[in-house]
């Protein structure tokens, strides 16, 4: 069996455990040792954090090519329009390249915790809520999607990673689960043999030429005597 956390990271909180220049870290909510984050939510985002003492189960939560979906939900800048919730759905080019298609709607304000400190609202700009959900782990990805589409971002929880869910915790409250450990990674048949060398090999190839000398160049001839 494996440790799996699931914890309520809070805004301006550092998904890691030290830090060189004194921010927040999970050390200053997590005492149990040796588990670490599987992936990673932004200093200034809110929400689920996975963390397990198990690198395999870290692997297969964190790297993207298990696609693990993770949803958010999003406060933007504006009234989020039917077109913009297709773009995201169709993917959005980003500097780093096309985006997966996402899943979005639109969504009523949730009830959350009060955010500390609180969103910067701008009275004759509105706000909309949405949920994304999303396969992929690049860095910032969420709020450069809706940038992109001209919403920027104000408020991001994560609320969910797979089958895991945030439900009712509390900014800086954790619940520890006992899960069952990943099967190992198979490897394929013959993984372990020598691969074959790449270099082409000439099977018409002459045999090494025989030494020149032979058997009778090797007797020596009897020297003339003088009378």
């Amino acid at each position: 069996m494996s440790t799996l956390i699931l914890f309520n990271k809070p805004y301006d909180v550092l998904s890691q455990f030290t830090d060189d220049k004194g921010r927040p870290t999970l050390a200053g909510y997590i005492k149990q040792s040796g588990v670490y984050a599987a992936g990673r939510l932004d200093y200034n985002s809110e929400g689920l954090l996975l963390l397990t003492d198990d690198g395999q189960l870290q692997h297969q939560i964190a790297h993207p090519k298990h696609k693990e979906e993770k949803t958010y939900w999003v406060q933007v800048e504006g009234e989020i329009s039917e077109e913009a919730l297709q773009s995201l759905r169709k993917g959005v080019e980003l500097k780093d390249g096309l985006t997966r298609p996402a899943k979005a709607k639109r969504l009523a304000e949730p009830e959350l915790w009060p955010r500390n400190p609180p969103v910067r609202y701008r009275a004759e700009i509105p706000t909309s809520w949405m949920e994304i959900k999303i396969s992929e782990g690049r860095n910032r990805q969420v709020r450069r999607m809706t940038a992109a589409i001209g919403f920027p971002t104000l408020r991001l929880v994560r609320v969910a990673i797979g089958d895991w869910q945030l439900n009712n915790l509390q900014p800086g409250e954790f619940k520890v689960l006992e899960v069952a450990s990943p099967e190992p990674t198979k490897r394929s048949p013959g993984a372990d043999k020598k691969r074959p060398s790449s270099r082409p090999t000439n099977r018409h190839k002459k045999p090494a030429a025989k030494s020149k000398s032979n058997p009778t160049s090797r007797v020596r001839k009897p020297q003339k005597t003088k009378r």
